[in-house]
C-alpha cells in the first residue's frame, strides 16, 4: 500500500478531506509521512534552510537569545529550546557562539521539540555533549523561563484554504476522480475565524487558515508571560496573505502538491498576524514584524562576515559573500522571511527587533 492508496480509500469512505488533513497525512503519517521517513535537508534533500547556508545565522540567533537572557536578569535554570530543529545545525552554532557568555550554558537546559525519529537521531549526533532532551509538544517543556527559536517551523503546519463567496466561504478540498487526487470545493458556510478577512478580500479571493498555529503560540506565549523568557520566530510569510501559498518542493524544485503524497515537502506562508493576535491574547508582548535581512544586519552579520573573512581563502571568502547575500538581500531571503519576537509584557524586545 502507498499513501496515495490510503488517501483514496479514506476519500472513498468519508468523502473529500480538507487540505489541512491532506497535509498532515503527507507530512506526518507514521509509515509514509515525509518528515517521519527521511532527512529532507541539504543538497541531497529537498530544501535548504538558513542555518545550512551559513554558521552566521545560528551564531547571531544564539547571541540574540543570550542578550535577551541577560536583559531579563540571567534567570537560572532556564529552558533553551527549538521547535523543529532540523539537523541541530542552528542550535549547534548558537551554543558555540554563546560559550563565552558568563553563566549562560551553566543555566541552560536544552530541549528540542521534534516529531521526526530520523531527525532526532541526527540531532543526537550534532548536539552530543550538550545533553539535549526531546519532547513532542511545547506543552511538555519545563515550567521555567523559556528562550526559544522557531526557524521554518510554522510554515510546515497544515493549513485550510477558503474561497470568498459573498459573506461566507467555500473550503478547498482534496477529493478523487478516476483514482486520481483532485481539488474540489465545499459548500458555502460562515467561518467565524475568518470574519476579519471580509474587510480585505473580494469575491473569489483565496485565504488560508492554520488551525494548529494558535494553540502552539498560545501555549508558548502563556509560558513566557508566566515565567519569563522570549521567542524568535523566523519564517516566510507576512502579516496577512491572499492567494494560494501552498507549495511542494522535491529535489529543490517545485512539484504538484497532489502528486506523490509523502514524497515532497509541503509548506505555506505564515500568517504572522494570527501568531501575534494569539500571543497578545495569552498575555505576551510581541515585536514589530521585521524582515530577516534587516534583523540580521542589526545583529551584525556584516561585521561577523568580515571577521570570518580575515582568515578565509578565496573559496571560503566567495562562500561568505554568497551566504551574506542569500540571507539578507531583498531579492533573496532578506524580505521574504520575517522575524517576530515574543517577550514578557514588562521586558524589552529581543535584540534586532523593535516593540
Amino acid at each position: 500500500m502507498t499513501l496515495t492508496g490510503l488517501l483514496l480509500e479514506r476519500i472513498a469512505q468519508q468523502g473529500p478531506i480538507s487540505l489541512a488533513d491532506y497535509m498532515a497525512e503527507c507530512l506526518l503519517h507514521p509509515e509514509y509521512g515525509y518528515y517521519t521517513t527521511r532527512d529532507p535537508l541539504g543538497a541531497a534533500g529537498d530544501f535548504t534552510t538558513a542555518p545550512e547556508i551559513s554558521q552566521m545565522f545560528g551564531e547571531l540567533i544564539g547571541l540574540a537569545l543570550a542578550q535577551a537572557w541577560i536583559d531579563q536578569g540571567r534567570p537560572a535554570p532556564f529552558t533553551l529550546a527549538e521547535l523543529g530543529p532540523g539537523r541541530g545545525t542552528l542550535m549547534s552554532d548558537a551554543l558555540r557562539a554563546t560559550r563565552a557568555v558568563p553563566g549562560f550554558h551553566a543555566a541552560a537546559r536544552l530541549w528540542l521539540v521534534e516529531a521526526s525519529p530520523v531527525l532526532r537521531a541526527t540531532q543526537t549526533q550534532t548536539l552530543a555533549g550538550y545533553a539535549p532532551q526531546w519532547c513532542d509538544t511545547v506543552g511538555a517543556l519545563p515550567a521555567q523561563p523559556l528562550f526559544l527559536i522557531a526557524n521554518e517551523f510554522f510554515d510546515a503546519l497544515p493549513v485550510r484554504q477558503f474561497l470568498r463567496a459573498g459573506a461566507g466561504w467555500r473550503e478547498r478540498l482534496v477529493g478523487a476522480r478516476d483514482g486520481v487526487l483532485h481539488w474540489g470545493l465545499g459548500a458555502e458556510t460562515p467561518q467565524p475565524a475568518l470574519a476579519h478577512r471580509l474587510e480585505d478580500t473580494r469575491e473569489g479571493d483565496l485565504v488560508e487558515l492554520c488551525p494548529a498555529a494558535t494553540p502552539i503560540i498560545t501555549e508558548l506565549a502563556s509560558r513566557i508571560a508566566a515565567h519569563g523568557g522570549g521567542a524568535l520566530i523566523v519564517d516566510y510569510g507576512d502579516w496577512r496573505s491572499v492567494g494560494d501559498t501552498v507549495q511542494a518542493l522535491r529535489g529543490h524544485a517545485s512539484a504538484d502538491p497532489l502528486a506523490d503524497p509523502g514524497q515532497a515537502d509541503l509548506t505555506a506562508h505564515v500568517d504572522f498576524e494570527q501568531l501575534a493576535v494569539a500571543a497578545r491574547a495569552a498575555g505576551c508582548a510581541h515585536s514589530r514584524l521585521t524582515a530577516q535581512g534587516v534583523f540580521l544586519e542589526r545583529l551584525g552579520i556584516a561585521q561577523r562576515a568580515q571577521a570570518l573573512a580575515r582568515t578565509a581563502d578565496e573559496t571560503i571568502l566567495n562562500q561568505l559573500v554568497a551566504a551574506h547575500r542569500r540571507l539578507t538581500h531583498p531579492q533573496e531571503m532578506g524580505n521574504l522571511f520575517k522575524v517576530l519576537g515574543l517577550y514578557p509584557a514588562d521586558a524589552t524586545s529581543p535584540p534586532g527587533l523593535e516593540p
